[in-house]
């Protein structure tokens, strides 16, 4: 098997920061990973800027979801600028199909774009890179 490209590594890196509740419960951090013009649709369908998404996160009231379980992450570096990543989550019996844009700026590879989209674990498996 072929090594990820640095690209890709630096977008799996920052995908998985992003799992970390430390990183998800602070603004500073969050600011550090998410692209001034980031936009997420979360698995609810509800559409998130950056500025929602860190207030969400990390408000007195925020919800704390527990650990986020990866799996099957894949990323393709589609030109020099740009990384797509697949993977599922699970979290107390949530899953969820994951995709995500990294941009590169002159900060680093930054979340560009995600997207959830919930399915029930007696799906049938399908392939490894969705």
């Amino acid at each position: 098997m072929t090594e990820p490209s640095p690209g890709v590594a630096a977008a799996v890196e920052g995908e998985l920061r992003l799992l970390d509740p430390v990183v998800r419960a602070s603004a500073e951090l969050l600011a550090q990973v998410l692209h001034p013009e980031y936009r997420e649709i979360d698995s609810l369908g509800r559409v998130w800027d950056r500025d929602m998404m860190i207030a969400s996160l990390t408000g007195d009231d925020a919800p704390r979801p527990g650990p986020l379980t990866a799996s099957r992450m894949h990323g393709v570096q589609l030109d020099g600028q740009l990384v797509h990543l697949t993977y599922d989550t699970e979290t107390k019996g949530h899953f969820a199909h994951r995709s995500s844009l990294w941009r590169l700026t002159g900060a680093g590879w930054l979340l560009y774009f995600h997207q959830a989209t919930p399915f029930a674990r007696t799906e049938r498996p399908g392939p490894d890179r969705l």
